[in-house]
């Protein structure tokens, strides 16, 4: 596959442990800001964590050939980051090494920390139940090795029968609250709803759902001050629209549009996160030249504003990007 590579000299170290592979980048030559972030890989779907200091960056490896129209993605990438600018790719993480039980699809996913454990929420196709289907990986680290915490899946399609589409599983997202507690979000065309066990591997409710306006996939939760924030992607081709709450069990109250169609991507997947005293919103776009569209996508970051009544001010797409954190 032809992409654009970084002119910058690098020396590889792989290690060889099933379903994970390392890159360490021991010499780098500094990045000119700017989006996509990342332009060596197409990637999409991003989910982002700050631990220790650092970021971590969670993506889809988008791997279709220039002429096909659909998505080819066999792994998830991970790369971090001090400044939001220069990323560094640490791993690869294969989905049928890694889960005996899945078929393929390395779709969005997200990481989520607690108790100094990292647990990988993610989408993949199931080998045996038609559909898609939601797993849970685990480590002792942000970059893994990563392991199966369960050995079959959490969610799978015939435990969702609302609607009749077998990709109505997919996109988790996990909010960890202030007491603690664990809730889990996912879903196309419907947004489901349910809580975790302590043990962040079980279902600690039933499953419900959220009635939100033209709800299409990709819900993310955060939460600044007294609000929860529940963004999503809204029609299709995707916006980002988004409600808030003061309560992560509802009522959601929608907000309206917080982002708009990128153009060059049919579809509209953001993180939000806090770093060293700014907001970041986290997505992707169709935009490196060579072949990159749908099914060939790129992260890109721009900066996130709130307004003074806690709602959140249209994100404006900017090909500068942000500036290096400090």
């Amino acid at each position: 596959m032809n992409i654009k590579t970084f002119s910058c000299a690098v020396a590889l170290l792989t290690v060889a442990i099933p379903g994970y592979s390392q890159q360490a980048i021991t010499e780098k030559t500094p990045i000119t800001p700017g989006n996509p972030v990342i332009t060596e890989k197409y990637t999409a779907d991003p989910a982002a964590i700050v631990h220790e200091d650092t970021v971590f960056l969670y993506v889809g490896h988008d791997q279709a050939p220039p002429k096909k129209d659909f998505y080819e993605m066999h792994e998830w990438l991970i790369y971090s980051s001090t400044d939001m600018v220069n990323w560094e790719e640490r791993a690869a993480v294969n989905v049928k090494e890694t889960f005996d039980w899945a078929a393929g699809d390395a779709w969005a996913a997200e990481v989520i920390e607690k108790d100094g454990k990292f647990y990988w929420f993610v989408t993949v196709s199931h080998k045996e139940i038609h559909g898609k289907a939601i797993g849970i990986a685990v480590s002792d680290s942000p970059v893994g090795p990563w392991k199966d915490a369960l050995g079959h899946a959490l969610i799978t399609n015939d435990m969702t029968t609302d609607t009749k589409i077998s990709w109505d599983d997919i996109d988790p997202t996990v909010f960890i609250d202030d007491d603690g507690s664990a809730h889990l979000f996912w879903g196309n065309t419907i947004c489901y709803y349910a809580k975790l066990k302590d043990n962040m591997l079980e279902l600690d409710s039933e499953i419900q759902y959220i009635d939100l306006p033209n709800f299409t996939e990709a819900p993310w939760i955060h939460k600044k001050g007294d609000f929860y924030y529940l963004s999503y992607a809204y029609k299709f081709p995707e916006k980002t629209a988004y409600a808030m709450s003061e309560s992560i069990d509802g009522p959601w109250k929608y907000q309206g549009i917080l982002n708009e169609v990128a153009g060059n991507s049919n579809t509209n997947h953001q993180a939000i996160i806090e770093y060293k005293g700014k907001d970041y919103f986290i997505y992707h776009n169709g935009s490196i030249p060579t072949h990159g569209g749908s099914f060939r996508r790129s992260v890109c970051i721009d900066y996130l504003y709130y307004n003074p009544d806690g709602t959140i001010k249209k994100i404006i797409m900017t090909s500068e990007g942000i500036d290096p954190a400090e």
